[in-house]
């Protein structure tokens, strides 16, 4: 089973956010009463699963956010003594944290991090330049994450991620290779590309609409993404999801236990879970959560999955991988074939170089990934068709 956990918290919220969480400002989160009560409904919450699952094993914990890293170190420390009390936490477990590159630039900070059982950060660097960090509404600069991942390297962290953005309003492929490079003579385990989304109603998305910005262009847009992916191949980064690129023995395992179908129980407010067939997700207004919580029944807006959702979750997040989906899973799912149901549409795929069929799985090219979305909401309405 795979843990996450949702930190709600953040400094200030990004001119691109559209995550649920909630802005703490200057306040310092020591002193918070809404941090405070949060921390100790987090516990009840583990303490609650842990009565009705038992000791299960977990092989991952996810801190995400929100920006986990604004909490101080003492409450991870008090979740993983949690879990693995409750649980079996296993050995080598990986234990990753989202975490800004200002809330690392005090040294002890990091060693408290490491110390309480990180052992994988995620760091939110989105650009490496200021102007566009500025655009962003990051709160830090450059110089913030070369003393951050200095700290980091020092206080023995291996297993660091960095996660950038392309396609910004007034980038062009030059300048997100230079941004790359830039990154990567950090020495990353692993890198996160993520092209920019414009989410309605962020400040981005309503400057955009006004006419104030302008994004790249889509054929430029196309160049930053396979571009990028050379790069990073260069450097030893290998490709192994639309956004996600590391060193062998790097991947993030959480996430590869999403996108493979594992069970994740999600702690917190907007948090989401799939056990056992079932899923629901936390409100995420902290007071109703509270509530739900002191009621014994967080999950109580739960929903069976049924099979067609089954088969399309497990085709929709293994065409985002490069290693794709088995055919023989659509089979065990479906009880049909999936060649004589879309072979024809199969071929036509990697005719076009969006696909190619390697035995008996199915995997978009660096080219298809960059449609996916499309590919896959055409592959759904053939199974209506079928009618599946």
């Amino acid at each position: 089973m795979l843990v996450y956990i949702h930190v709600p918290f953040c400094r200030s919220r990004c001119r691109y956010c559209a995550f649920h969480s909630l802005p703490l400002g200057p306040a310092s989160p020591d002193s918070s009463p809404r941090v405070a009560a949060y921390r100790d409904s987090l516990l009840r919450e583990l303490d609650l699963w842990a009565a009705r699952l038992g000791r299960r094993p977990v092989e991952s914990v996810f801190f995400g956010g929100g920006t986990p890293s604004l909490l101080p170190p003492d409450f991870q420390a008090a979740v993983l003594e949690r879990i693995d009390r409750h649980f079996h936490l296993a050995a080598g477990a990986e234990i990753s944290m989202e975490a800004n590159p200002e809330s690392l630039l005090a040294r002890r900070a990091v060693d408290a991090y490491l110390a309480a059982g990180i052992n994988r950060i995620s760091m939110g660097v989105q650009s490496m330049d200021d102007s566009f960090l500025s655009l962003l509404g990051r709160p830090h600069r450059r110089a913030d994450v070369l003393r951050a991942v200095e700290h980091l390297r020092a206080a023995g962290c291996r297993n660091l991620g960095l996660d950038l953005m392309w396609g910004l309003p007034g980038q062009d492929t030059a300048h997100w290779l230079a941004t790359l490079e830039d990154a990567l003579a950090l020495e990353p385990e692993h890198v996160s590309a993520y092209g920019l989304t414009l989410e309605e109603g962020t400040p981005l998305e309503r400057d955009w609409s006004a006419g104030r910005l302008s994004l790249p262009e889509d054929d430029e847009q196309e160049r930053m993404y396979l571009e990028g992916i050379r790069l990073l191949a260069a450097h030893g980064l290998e490709q192994y999801e639309i956004s996600s690129y590391a060193r062998p023995g790097f991947f993030s395992r959480h996430n590869m236990g999403y996108w493979t179908g594992a069970d994740y129980l999600g702690l917190g407010p907007a948090a989401t879970s799939t056990l056992e067939g079932r899923r629901w997700t936390d409100t995420p207004d902290q007071a109703r959560w509270q509530a739900d919580i002191d009621a014994g029944r967080p999950d109580h807006d739960a929903e069976a999955i049924t099979p067609r959702i089954r088969l399309e979750e497990r085709l929709m997040l293994s065409l985002r991988t490069c290693a794709g989906f088995g055919l023989a899973e659509y089979t065990s799912l479906s009880g049909r074939d999936f060649m004589a149901d879309h072979g024809d549409w199969c071929r036509e795929l990697v005719v076009a170089g969006l696909a190619r069929l390697d035995g008996d799985r199915l995997a978009l090219t660096p080219q298809g990934l960059l449609v996916s979305n499309a590919v896959v909401a055409d592959l759904f309405e053939r199974l209506d068709e079928l009618g599946m």
